[in-house]
């Protein structure tokens, strides 16, 4: 029995907009479908402000909160504190600036970071700050960071899914445990792991460390739906701040004092923004809800997806020289897509592109993921077309 198709004959009818029944959408792990639901929480918006005009900050707020809710569920996180943003680099730069990194100059990350992180350090790095690449894939990547680190150790910074590979990063709980005892925040990205590969943090341990995430990739939220998770104890002070981080001390007047942070949710925040995406993205909140798109679930089908797709470009059996898997890992250890290395990645994706099948391609790594509503049909054409477009690459 076909365990795919269930779900997605039953969500292909909720994304009409997107005609997801009708194309070949395989960037589920850059950006998904939104639900129909979706544009009625921008149609709200709109009325909202039209409506209340400087009043709808209220309602946008409440609907920032469902988002909040939905990953304190998702996380199994009720007392983490999470600080929305436009976008995770924003949020990233604003916990940077909290550290002392004059005295305390070295970032340790890996070689395997996505470029919001990875561009950002690399160019801090050329501004004289100590930054040290363990390697992202290694299964010593906890041994790695442990002899990296060293009293002027301000933070450690890395995946949880990596980018690239996809291949999920099993040894968080060590580091954090590492990091713990030598007094070294840890922030963790896990843009490409919300939605896909569940984590409690309370049984990992990991309720002391920061987590970046993000709604444009797997929750389906669209754009604008960022969140720096820190815990409820962090007393950090970013150097980079807006008046949103201090929002319940607006009437409060000016004084030399210290600069004050809300001790909420908002201690990264900026400034004004646009709230439509929250209203957007709390009505797919809803959807999700009403559909019962567990963790479980939501993993089961995501691993399910790879699986087919890793059989399907397996049994076209094609010339290695030309493409082949990234790795061979078990599904349970990858996260939402699946990785190609070929020296031909960027042109394999246009000519796919012409055929009608999205896809991406990051150097010489080829990724195809798939959504909730991605049917075994789909799949199969998508991996023919493939095996179609590298034979035509042969000599």
């Amino acid at each position: 029995m076909n365990t795919i198709d269930p779900l997605a004959n039953r969500l292909q009818p909720h994304y009409t907009h997107f005609k997801v029944a009708n194309r070949l959408l395989f960037t589920g792990h850059s950006h998904q479908a939104w639900p129909d639901v979706a544009l009625k929480g921008l149609q709200e918006a709109y009325y909202s402000a039209a409506d209340r005009v400087d009043d709808k900050w209220e309602k946008a707020f409440e609907k920032t909160e469902v988002l909040r809710s939905y990953l304190r569920r998702y996380y199994d996180d009720p007392n983490g504190r999470y600080c929305l943003g436009q976008n995770t680099h924003q949020l990233l730069v604003s916990w940077l600036s909290s550290f002392d990194l004059k005295n305390k100059p070295r970032i340790i990350t890996t070689d395997s970071e996505f470029h919001s992180m990875g561009r950002q350090l690399r160019r801090l790095q050329e501004e004289g700050l100590d930054v040290r690449y363990a390697q992202g894939h290694s299964g010593q990547l906890g041994s790695q960071i442990k002899k990296l680190m060293d009293g002027k150790t301000a933070a450690i910074m890395l995946s949880r899914v990596f980018f690239e590979s996809g291949l999920v990063n099993r040894q968080l709980s060590t580091i954090a445990a590492m990091a713990r005892r030598r007094g070294v925040p840890l922030l963790i990205d896990d843009y490409h792991g919300t939605n896909v590969v569940p984590l409690s943090l309370r049984e990992e341990q990991l309720e002391d460390c920061y987590m970046l995430t993000g709604g444009y990739k797997y929750l389906q939220w669209g754009e604008g739906n960022c969140f720096l998770r820190f815990p409820e104890e962090c007393s950090l002070r970013p150097a980079i701040t807006g008046w949103f981080a201090s929002f319940s001390t607006l009437q409060t007047a000016s004084t030399d004092d210290p600069v004050r942070y809300d001790r909420g949710e908002r201690r990264f925040a900026t400034g004004t923004y646009d709230p439509a995406s929250q209203f957007r993205a709390a009505n797919v909140v809803a959807f999700f809800e009403e559909q019962n798109l567990t963790p479980d679930i939501l993993r089961q089908q995501y691993t399910n997806q790879v699986g087919m797709l890793r059989k399907e470009f397996t049994e076209q059996n094609l010339d290695p020289d030309l493409i082949a898997l990234r790795h061979h890992r078990p599904l349970e250890e990858t996260g939402g897509f699946l990785a190609l290395r070929s020296p031909f990645a960027r042109a394999i994706c246009a000519k796919l592109r012409e055929k009608s099948v999205h896809t991406d391609a990051r150097g010489d790594i080829l990724r195809l993921g798939p959504a909730p509503y991605t049917t075994s049909r789909q799949i199969k054409k998508a991996i023919e077309l493939l095996a179609e477009t590298v034979r035509q690459l042969t000599p």
